[in-house]
């Protein structure tokens, strides 16, 4: 029996039966793509609007605060991340030292944290009536004037707290750069005579140069998004600037134009990243069936090691989660009730719906451009995977103006041939939220799936098409089953990801809905951190889980993971 080759089908091709449903599967993946796309073209479209009186006050007054403060966070947290990630990743995957294995997923920990929520507890812990100073002032009867201490609400702060959550992403990246690396070359360079020092500097980093420059970008545009940290220590950011432009003056046109000027950076590090890996390509030869061997470090090395990867992990993780610990410990008999509750059930729900649609969405495209590889579906399913990069006051942005404009035509046409209003059908419900949702974090699912599709060989799905199965039956009934643990993975990352969301969950939550982010957020700013504790805790032992998947699956990439030692 002859099977139609994907590969050699056009786009459109009017006849029935196979090659009419698999034009169909084209259509879809390209509508699908293009729809979530609809945010991020919204902003450049209305961000085209002559400038208004607003966006002519911004730009007399506060436009050079916004990229001053938003390139320095940039800068300053991709180096932080950087000097943190890297060695860290170098020292668990080539040394062995005390607590190493404890370390290789200890170390992602932080990524548990949202960076508002570690913000609220270096502030309670480092401000003039924080423990620290207290202590001191009573240890050495000071006073105010007796000593001086870093201000911990300005922008070095905010750099710090966002570094401390951020610098996994180079862990994640670098750690699975150095265990992919060839052991040969790393053998002769030792038996060259090249130190630890010596090698870690000139063979591992430019190999795993792509992997570093990843993550540190990945940190970066994380920092640009962030609206939390910034808002709380006032630093005047692009995102704090949108959101005051959009709520405090009404101004829908000149909050636009600021997201786009903050687009413009991402794509800049988009451009950046990209072209850097293209000019930057390693493929290490060697077996990787051969388990490479760890060097022991001896003396003082291996506790210099073991110290090393413990700081980043106290103050990223330990300190914070034991902070909110203490806090929760002594306000939960005041803040657990039934309002928490619900906020805990609002939480839970959202993100668990916006999960699940948002893993359908990624297995349509991901499973299309296998079926239909062509440079349209790989350029919709790649337009489609940047809303990651896209910061969630934008993507509110981009939701709520059409939303909003499709809910005054429905109502006008509802009023004129029914006489009833149906007032923010979308804007003001849950689908507009749900719909930033899908677009901001389709990335993280989609990553997963295209991963698990990767590992399930073409001709599985010729032989099925060959006994008469239809692309649909093909992914539902033979990559789906197969497809398990990647699909618990990806909806896992969602989860969380939805869970931590606070700028888009601000902007588009329906009246009378409230989530742990929102509530932990509006207590912080009231400077009731204490109170706020137990709803950070809860969004922070939901991240934990995830994270433990995340570590396991990088040891399993490492070479000769099931080879006989």
């Amino acid at each position: 029996m002859e099977v139609d080759s994907p590969h050699r089908q056009p786009l459109f091709r009017w006849k029935r039966g196979v090659w009419a449903r698999a034009d169909r599967w084209s259509l879809l993946v390209v509508g699908v793509a293009l729809a979530l796309a609809l945010p991020v073209l919204t902003v450049f479209v209305t961000a085209l609007q002559p400038p208004g009186a607003v966006w002519r006050h911004l730009a007399d007054t506060v436009l050079a605060d916004y990229l001053w403060n938003s390139v320095s966070l940039m800068l300053g947290v991709g180096a932080g991340a950087l000097l943190i990630g890297a060695p860290a990743a170098w020292l668990t995957s080539i040394h062995e030292f005390p607590g190493r294995r404890w370390f290789e997923w200890a170390l992602l920990l932080p990524m548990a944290i949202p960076a508002y929520i570690i913000a609220y507890t270096y502030t309670g812990l480092l401000d003039f009536a924080g423990p620290l100073q207290t202590a001191l002032r009573e240890w050495f009867h000071w006073t105010r004037r007796d000593y001086w201490f870093p201000e911990v609400r300005s922008l070095p702060g905010a750099v710090a707290m966002l570094a401390l959550v951020l610098y996994p992403y180079v862990y994640l990246l670098a750690r699975a750069a150095f265990l992919d690396q060839s052991v040969a070359v790393l053998e002769v360079s030792r038996s060259l005579g090249a130190g630890p020092w010596r090698r870690f500097f000139a063979v591992a980093l430019p190999m795993a140069r792509p992997a570093l420059i990843a993550g540190v970008s990945l940190a970066q545009m994380e920092a640009l998004a962030d609206y939390g940290t910034v808002q709380y220590f006032g630093v005047s950011a692009f995102t704090t600037g949108i959101f005051r432009v959009w709520h405090g003056m009404g101004d829908s046109a000149a909050a636009a134009q600021l997201a786009a000027l903050l687009l413009l950076f991402v794509f800049a590090l988009l451009v950046f990243e990209r072209l850097s890996r293209r000019r930057a390509r390693f493929h290490p030869a060697g077996n990787r069936r051969h388990r490479p061997a760890r060097v022991a470090l001896r003396g003082k090395r291996r506790w210099l090691a073991a110290a090393a990867c413990l700081m980043p992990l106290l103050f990223g993780f330990l300190i914070p989660a034991g902070q909110l610990a203490v806090w929760a410990a002594r306000t939960a008999p005041q803040v657990l009730d039934g309002r928490f509750l619900q906020l805990l059930a609002n939480s839970l729900l959202l993100a668990l719906g916006a999960a699940l649609l948002i893993l359908l969405l990624a297995l349509v495209l991901g499973y299309g451009r296998r079926l239909r590889p062509w440079p349209l579906t790989r350029l919709a399913v790649w337009g489609a995977g940047l809303g990651y990069a896209v910061p969630g006051t934008v993507i509110a942005i981009g939701v709520m103006l059409p939303f909003a404009a499709i809910d005054r035509g429905l109502d006008g046409w509802a009023r004129q041939w029914f006489g009833v209003s149906t007032g923010l059908l979308l804007s003001g419900t849950l689908t507009a939220l749900l719909f930033a949702y899908c677009a901001r974090f389709l990335p993280v699912a989609l990553h997963g799936v295209e991963a698990g599709l990767a590992r399930v060989r073409p001709s599985m799905d010729d032989a099925a098409r060959s006994l008469g199965a239809g692309p649909r039956a093909v992914l539902w009934r033979i990559h789906v089953p197969m497809l398990r643990g990647s699909l618990l993975t990806a909806v896992l990352l969602v989860f969380v990801d939805v869970l931590k969301e606070l700028p888009a969950t601000l902007i588009l939550r329906p009246f009378n809905f409230n989530t742990l982010a929102v509530r932990a957020y509006e207590l912080a700013s009231d400077e009731r951190l204490a109170d706020s504790a137990s709803f950070a805790l809860a969004i922070v032992l939901a991240g934990i889980g995830p994270v433990v998947l995340l570590s396991r699956a990088i040891g399993r990439s490492r070479p000769g993971y099931d080879a006989v030692p």
